[in-house]
């Protein structure tokens, strides 16, 4: 069974600032989850081409987190269910990612993401059928809601409260009720590309680039392994 979800996330930066913000979080976030035991293990770093998505750049991870999975799942699972490669192809502003667990031969989690600066108000940036269309659940996220449930605890909560929280950089914030017109849910993700602006602001996509190569090293270096391939190449 497909299951369609579509999620518009508006976020108080511009598509240039996100791309940066966006590798800037993926690459902390990777810090913060991995340990000598477990973490996340970048297998793969390399530049690629395609037809579909054009020029960008493919990665495959390895995300082992069993401290993170309910501790029910872990009484009749073992451990190696509890482990889920990702491979990700990062065209900006087209991206996508595809998410399997190899105990689970049948799970796929494929998330295809259209950058767009129009607000969220753009329809069909998929190009779905009109069947797809008809069975499609569109979801708006506002980063400044502090609802929270089981996959805020999975990728660590932001407690940042946006609605006094200003960037010292930028002069951004706060994110008072109604700023993007929409009531929607809650991402942790995209609270921590605002919360953490002034960490990121000003960096271009190469220095981004050389920073999260490092990451990969250190990342893998804690857990004990290495990388297959690695290239600083665009």
């Amino acid at each position: 069974m497909v299951h369609i979800k579509e999620f518009r996330i508006v976020m108080p930066v511009s598509l240039e600032e996100y791309r940066v913000a966006h590798m800037f979080v993926v690459m902390k976030m990777s810090q913060q989850h991995t340990t000598g035991e477990e973490g996340i293990e970048v297998v793969e770093n390399r530049p690629f081409e395609d037809n579909a998505l054009g020029k960008g750049r493919y990665t495959n991870k390895i995300y082992r987190l069993q401290s993170k999975i309910p501790s029910w799942l872990t009484t009749f699972a073992p451990a190696d269910a509890l482990i889920m490669q990702e491979e990700s192809w990062n065209a900006f502003p087209i991206c996508k990612s595809v998410m399997k667990c190899p105990y689970f031969p049948r799970f796929q989690l494929r998330i295809e993401t259209v950058h767009r600066p129009d607000n969220g108000e753009s329809e069909n940036v998929h190009g779905l059928s009109e069947e797809q269309l008809a069975a499609r659940e569109v979801e708006y996220i506002d980063i400044a809601s502090s609802e929270g449930n089981y996959w805020s605890y999975l990728v660590g909560n932001n407690n940042v409260d946006f609605s006094i929280f200003k960037s010292a950089r930028t002069g951004r914030g706060p994110l008072l009720e109604g700023w993007q017109g929409e009531k929607a849910l809650f991402l942790e993700s995209h609270r921590n590309c605002f919360s953490w602006i002034d960490e990121w602001y000003g960096m271009t996509v190469q220095q981004i680039c050389e920073l999260e190569q490092q990451s990969h090293s250190a990342l893998n270096e804690k857990l004990g392994k290495q990388m297959l391939m690695t290239s600083t190449g665009d």
